[in-house]
């Protein structure tokens, strides 16, 4: 192998690949108690954290220290999302 084609990987530049407010573990098992599939739940979660990002407003009060994900959990919880029920002719 030609070692002028090896990239070099510097780890003190790298950032962490999470942020600070990244979801609590206590806000997903409360919310996985509402939404017990697990499937279901990351898909309403992803959902509501892209409409978050996307600028909709926040349903419930949150403080500076709470990520996208935290504030859909929260909501979640809450029951200010809530799933429909899909209606079958």
């Amino acid at each position: 192998m030609d070692d002028s084609n090896i990239i070099p990987f510097d780890q003190s530049e790298s950032k962490p690949r999470f942020s600070p407010n990244s979801m609590k573990s206590n806000l997903v098992v409360q919310a996985s108690e509402i939404i017990e599939d697990p499937q279901i739940l990351v898909n309403v979660l992803s959902k509501r954290v892209a409409q978050l990002n996307q600028g909709r407003s926040p349903l419930i009060d949150t403080v500076p220290s709470m990520g996208a994900a935290d504030i859909a959990l929260t909501e979640i919880i809450e029951g200010k999302v809530v799933l429909s029920e899909s209606k079958e002719d």
